[in-house]
């Protein structure tokens, strides 16, 4: 049996071989680069890509080729990268992302004219007013009404619920996201705590019927549970169901919401931060109708549409891989009228300024059928 020292020092002598031969294939993409210049052809080639990756596939034991898969694409996309660094080449996106920077104010506004959905007490009022010292809020029926209002500039910004830490992502609002033409621009995380409002003088015990939003509903699954005989009632958001309950005659129903709803609603609170985790937070995202980018934007979020194929999704995170790009949030949902395809929604930690930045982007167009940049932020914790 051969000696672990020995074997360990052939090894590092086999690695940098393999790095020396690395830097040779990369130095020569730059004549690779000067041919395609030369002869108009893209730097993407997606049929030689897949001949090179087939061909390593057989050049390795069974059992490794799809190690060597992963292998020759990855040497592939460094091949790719370089080649668009040596011919300072720019996709639009990133260069929309460059001169959004250099365009952008010094620094996120005080006074907004902001689009919120629901009426006053609303936890996205909560959060605008964590985002914007002087808002001055406009109230809309519902979450596609803000997405419109914000399109058409009858607003500045808006303010939508995006995922809760214990109930998920808020469905309805990715699902608009891809009928929608928008940036985000900030994101604030609030803590949440509902409270169980009901009418001067009335007890848990009396209550029948209790209004919410169906994110609340869920995030007080187990509370309700334990009211007996009690139901549901989903409505458009805890605020719309504290005015519910304030205007109605009844005196068995409640509302799960915000403190601020019983100050701004006459109710009581009967019980209190009744949700079943007391960690529980709710991302909301500032949206505006440009893209701008305001100092200290560390994180960013696209939406990608990858082919229908094995593989097609990797591809994308080998890319966060490969950059060192950190994803913080996964989310897929269905494209309508596209059975069975699926658009995928990355939340990453990279500063707009980045180099990875602009590599990212650059290079999102050759492993995707289509992507949006949504636009680089800081958020508010």
């Amino acid at each position: 049996m051969r000696d672990l020292k020995e074997t360990r020092l052939r090894i590092n002598e086999i690695d940098d071989k393999l790095y020396a031969l690395f830097n040779e294939r990369i130095a020569l993409s730059h004549d690779v680069a000067d041919y395609k210049r030369a002869m108009g052809t893209p730097i993407y080639d997606a049929h030689r890509e897949r001949e090179n990756i087939a061909a390593a596939m057989g050049k390795v034991d069974p059992r490794l080729s799809n190690y060597a898969a992963t292998i020759q694409s990855v040497l592939m996309q460094a091949s790719r990268d370089e080649q668009y660094h040596y011919l300072g080449l720019s996709s639009e996106t990133s260069i929309n992302m460059k001169n959004a920077m250099a365009a952008s104010p010094a620094y996120f506004p005080q006074k907004a004219v902001v689009a919120c959905q629901g009426v006053e007490g609303a936890y996205q009022q909560i959060a605008c007013d964590r985002m914007f010292k002087h808002a001055q809020v406009k109230y809309f029926k519902s979450f596609e009404e803000v997405f419109v209002a914000v399109e058409e500039g009858q607003c500045d910004y808006g303010v939508l619920p995006i995922e809760n830490s214990t109930a998920g992502s808020v469905n309805h609002v990715f699902d608009l996201m891809m009928s929608h033409r928008f940036s985000i621009v900030r994101t604030c995380r609030l803590k949440i705590d509902h409270n169980l409002l009901v009418k001067p003088g009335v007890k848990r015990e009396d209550v029948k019927i209790v209004y919410s939003h169906q994110q609340a509903i869920s995030q007080c699954a187990d509370y309700i549970a334990h009211i007996p005989g009690c139901q549901v009632q989903v409505c458009e958001n805890t605020a719309i169901a504290s005015q519910i309950v304030a205007q109605s005659d009844r005196r068995d129903i409640a509302a799960l919401a915000s403190r601020s709803c019983a100050e701004l609603y006459g109710l009581e609170i009967a019980d209190s931060a009744v949700q079943d985790l007391a960690n529980n937070y709710t991302r909301f995202a500032c949206i505006a109708r440009n893209l701008t980018i305001f100092p200290g934007a560390d994180r960013a979020s696209l939406m990608a549409i990858t082919p229908h194929e094995p593989g097609s999704l990797y591809k994308v995170l080998g890319l966060f891989y490969s950059l060192d790009v950190n994803l913080v949030k996964l989310e897929s949902r269905p494209i309508p009228g596209r059975d069975f395809e699926w658009m995928f929604y990355f939340d990453i930690e990279c500063p707009a300024a980045a180099p990875e930045m602009q590599t990212l982007l650059d290079s999102l167009g050759d492993v995707c059928e289509d992507y949006r940049y949504l636009g680089s932020y800081a958020e508010v914790i």
